[in-house]
């Protein structure tokens, strides 16, 4: 496993994850959680069924959980959800369905765990985020996305174009750095991904950067090769950040449900993710994905996506998300 040439996970450093005013004078986030869509229809039907129901009966049981497993909450996670319910309905005398429904909720909410805002490093000027991902997950949009609020927020950033085996990702990463204002290193196509973040630290260094995100390669069918890559880059950031990389963070696409789930329990097994960035979850109504992702995983979910926008990338936020969830319409 790779946790162990990962180093200490540093605190956050408060100063630098403060937002401009701008920032803060945005909607509270479960005012921004509209894209949820039928998935939020979902779930405030469930919660008036629920909260209407005077007696707690199998038929409450039965569909509560066919109610989570449209959601793609997950077949693992609903059980669970449903014999904590169970418990607590015993263990609390609860007798309505109102107090199921509030249990619910804090249950749900205890799934997602606290919010968890990007770690910034205390040892270093240089905070180093590496990005993994299967193709076609977003991970490339993610990262310009990331790119782009961190430098409305103060921070000077630089792009590392570290997925060397095709070529359309290191185009597409140009791309996105013009478009967002972020310079991007790279070299050729198939060049040593080391040698592009030994390059992109030195640039960084030199130019005075706040943080540096590196893209790598995330195709699973060459798994042993990608692990030794990741080894490779770990050491090169290592030598000339002790405390470094800061997040390991993988993009997950939410319309691939549970199957993106498989792949991304082999990465948090083999090299121990910090957290992940669900996306699309505009072009979906089964939002419940992230309650099995939180749950599979036991990682922080960082950012939802909600758009092709460079804007569409929002902090997540559990409580919010929840909030938001059995909001009526």
């Amino acid at each position: 496993m790779l946790n162990r040439f990962f180093g200490q996970k540093p605190q956050e450093d408060p100063k630098k994850d403060q937002a401009p005013a701008q920032e803060q004078a945005q909607p509270a986030p479960e005012q921004r959680l509209n894209f949820l869509g039928r998935t939020r229809q979902l779930f405030s039907r469930l919660g008036n069924t629920v909260q209407e129901t005077d007696t707690i009966t199998d038929d409450l049981w039965d569909e509560l959980e066919e109610s989570l497993l449209a959601a793609d909450v997950g077949p693992g996670t609903t059980d669970w959800l449903i014999e904590r319910l169970r418990q607590r309905v015993e263990e609390e005398h609860m007798r309505t369905g109102s107090q199921v429904q509030r249990a619910l909720r804090e249950e749900l909410a205890s799934l997602l765990g606290p919010s968890s805002s990007l770690r910034f490093a205390k040892q270093s000027p240089l905070t180093v985020i590496l990005v993994i991902g299967v193709n076609g997950s977003g991970k490339t949009t993610s990262i310009a996305k990331m790119a782009y609020r961190l430098s409305r927020e103060g921070q000077k950033v630089l792009l590392a174009a570290g997925d060397t085996f095709r070529a359309a990702a290191i185009d597409q990463l140009k791309e996105w750095g013009e478009r967002v204002g972020v310079p991007v290193i790279s070299q050729h196509p198939n060049s040593d991904p080391g040698a592009v973040v030994y390059d992109a630290i030195q640039a960084a260094q030199t130019r005075g950067s706040d943080v540096l995100i590196v893209d790598t390669a995330g195709r699973l069918h060459t798994k042993f090769n990608l692990m030794e890559e990741l080894k490779k880059i770990n050491k090169v950031i290592q030598k000339f950040i002790p405390d470094g990389p800061h997040e390991l963070l993988m993009v997950i696409d939410a319309t691939t449900g549970q199957n993106a789930l498989l792949q991304a329990r082999k990465f948090a097994e083999d090299i121990g993710l910090t957290g992940v960035i669900i996306t699309k979850m505009d072009s979906t109504a089964k939002g419940g994905f992230a309650f099995a992702v939180a749950d599979d995983l036991g990682v922080p979910i960082k950012f939802i996506g909600t758009g092709e926008k460079v804007e569409n990338l929002i902090p997540f936020d559990p409580q919010s998300f929840v909030t938001a969830l059995f909001a009526q319409e």
